[in-house]
């Protein structure tokens, strides 16, 4: 299972190497939403929400959704600039069909808004999936999603000033304290890039990034099947000492490839008793599986949602959860007549770095 971004006659210069504060912003919010995915940045996390003042708390509980399970893509900019106002300046110039399907994939789940696809702005069955999805993901998210459909202006203008007071609440201080080792990691890429050439600039952003051996596609270890092009415009790589375990590679239709990489990676883990790892391996060893882990890491999902999201009958996802459940790497809440199901952290962390870190990249 990989994502590959085909970079066929692609200059070595358009691999971009640059630092963007809207993405660390981006990555630090997710921190704030997902401590259990960084347990080195917990404290970090509890000592933000600590000193939040409680309406900017409340706003960012709002709109976790554009940052959560996964990002929106205009959160993660493939031509970075040098503040944060600059780059929400360019967010604002999106269209709102643009930006209203960006920030519905988020909200309504991985794959739930397809480029080319009606406009939920203007067509109504469109709009009706999009909010029926919204629906079975919380009350929350179903909040969100009719006021973006109803007035994306007023929703677009509300997040960039709830992004805009996390720069005075903690992320001015933040930025201050990491640009420094991101700059670091910059010069140390490019000048890989230039004396050695883009396969050992790739190695050195993640074990999980390799050229093919025709260079002329990157191949991305993720546990899904996909692919996008970087033409044109190229493909951008942006550090983040917030992010860790996360691989995040920005690669849906009509956006300029990005891939966001951590800077630094965490010591090891202390070993994990043989047949703990065993009896749950046992419970992975099928492709569907996994698949399902991979949607379960980045938010709760029904049934229905991993069915539709895999092409599966619920019956069958339901089958499949019941041995992951039984294995203890799954939990389930009732919300109203959905029923949550959400990977167990903890659990899965006993598993190892390796598998951990292949499952939530």
């Amino acid at each position: 299972m990989t994502l590959r971004i085909d970079i066929t006659g692609l200059p070595a210069e358009r691999l971009r190497f640059a630092a963007s504060p809207l993405a660390e912003l981006t990555a630090m919010l997710h921190v704030l939403a997902e401590p259990g995915h960084h347990p080195r940045l917990a404290p970090w996390a509890g000592d933000v929400w600590a000193g939040l003042p409680p309406e900017l708390a409340e706003r960012l509980r709002e709109a976790e959704f554009l940052w959560r399970s996964s990002r929106a893509d205009f959160l993660v900019p493939a031509r970075p600039r040098q503040t944060l106002a600059e780059e929400l300046d360019d967010v604002d110039r999106l269209d709102d069909e643009t930006y209203v399907s960006s920030a519905l994939t988020t909200t309504c789940g991985s794959n739930r808004v397809r480029f080319g696809a009606p406009s939920p702005l203007a067509d109504a069955t469109a709009r009706e999936r999009a909010l029926e999805l919204a629906q079975a993901r919380g009350a929350l998210q179903e909040a969100f999603a009719e006021r973006l459909l109803t007035d994306p202006a007023a929703v677009r203008a509300r997040v960039r000033q709830t992004l805009e007071q996390c720069a005075e609440a903690f992320f001015d201080d933040a930025w201050s304290g990491v640009a420094g080792l991101l700059t670091t990691d910059l010069r140390q890429k490019n000048d890989l890039r230039q004396r050695q050439g883009i396969r050992a600039a790739l190695a050195s952003v993640s074990g999980a990034l390799t050229l093919a051996p025709e260079g002329d596609c990157i191949v991305v270890d993720k546990l899904q099947d996909n692919a996008t092009a970087a033409h044109g415009n190229g493909i951008t790589f942006i550090p983040t000492s917030f992010g860790h375990p996360h691989l995040v590679v920005i690669h849906a239709a009509g956006w300029q490839p990005v891939v966001q990489y951590p800077v630094a990676e965490p010591g090891p883990l202390e070993p994990v008793p043989m047949d703990t790892v065993t009896r749950r391996l046992e419970a992975l060893a099928h492709p569907v599986r996994l698949r399902l882990l991979r949607t379960l890491a980045r938010g709760p999902h029904t049934t229905g949602e991993l069915a539709h999201a895999w092409k599966l009958s619920p019956p069958e996802v339901s089958r499949h959860l019941a041995v992951l459940r039984r294995a203890g790497l799954l939990t389930s809440r009732r919300r109203g007549r959905y029923v949550h199901y959400t990977l167990n952290l903890p659990e899965m962390t006993t598993l190892g770095t390796d598998l951990l870190a292949a499952v939530l990249r």
